[in-house]
């Protein structure tokens, strides 16, 4: 249920860092998400307050995240709009900093007792999956930069929700979890709240080729509709 706050730090940041023009109609779309995705999750349980506070940090820190990364990418002077320059920067200190905080609370004494590696077959069969696994997690996460590079924080997070959704719906129809309105109710917010952000992105995207080509006047040009740093476009504007 905290985390479904998670869209609303991303969306502050983003405004704080001039990634997206302040607007209430986007706070409210993102608004209308963080409610669908409270109910889908929304059940009786017992208040953990350091749990809490965890959960919290890290559901700003999702936020702050996604915004630098965008920074990163799209802004000229830093060099990184390559995403693929980006994580080799990126994934060694993350790679780093998981396995400091493996040695320190993961039960390494107990690694040789364990049923994935007490015998060769085990060995070669936990390292085939951990491959697996990491060759899963390094395409995503390039998915991901590679949509940012072209798009902007707010509508990857905008895609996490959508996985959210079809989440729910394959546990509810292959595992057999209950489904109760108050998820189907989640779900149909959810919907419409991603519906909506779309609408909001077509008409911003529409209404910005429609000022260029104004601007333009009668010469041909050929519009290539991205997103920008409003920073940037400050920079623009005093230079012309």
């Amino acid at each position: 249920m905290c985390k479904s706050a998670a869209p609303i730090f991303l969306i502050l940041f983003a405004f704080a860092f001039r990634l997206e023009s302040p607007s209430a109609k986007l706070f409210g779309i993102i608004m209308v998400i963080s409610v669908g995705i409270l109910l889908t999750v929304a059940k009786e349980t017992e208040f953990e307050f350091w749990g809490f506070v965890f959960v919290m940090l890290a559901a700003v820190m999702s936020g702050f995240r996604w915004c630098m990364t965008q920074i990163l990418l799209q802004k000229e002077a830093y060099g990184l709009k390559n995403p693929l320059t980006l994580m080799s920067y990126v994934t060694p200190v993350m790679a780093i900093s998981t396995g400091l905080l493996s040695l320190v609370l993961d039960p390494w004494h107990e690694f040789n007792k364990t049923s994935y590696f007490n015998n060769s077959w085990h060995v070669a069969r936990s390292c085939l999956l951990m491959f697996f696994g990491g060759t899963l997690a390094f395409f995503m996460v390039l998915t991901e930069f590679v949509l940012i590079s072209v798009t902007s924080a707010v509508t990857v997070t905008i895609a996490g929700v959508v996985k959210e959704a079809v989440t729910i719906l394959v546990a509810v129809i292959y595992f057999h979890d209950k489904f109760t309105w108050l998820k189907g109710a989640g779900l149909l917010i959810i919907m419409v709240g991603v519906g909506l952000f779309n609408w909001y992105k077509y008409q911003k995207l529409q209404k910005g080729q429609t000022s260029e080509n104004d601007s333009a006047g009668s010469s041909p040009t050929n519009v290539a509709t991205k997103y920008v740093i409003l920073d940037e476009m400050d920079d623009l504007d005093d230079g012309t």
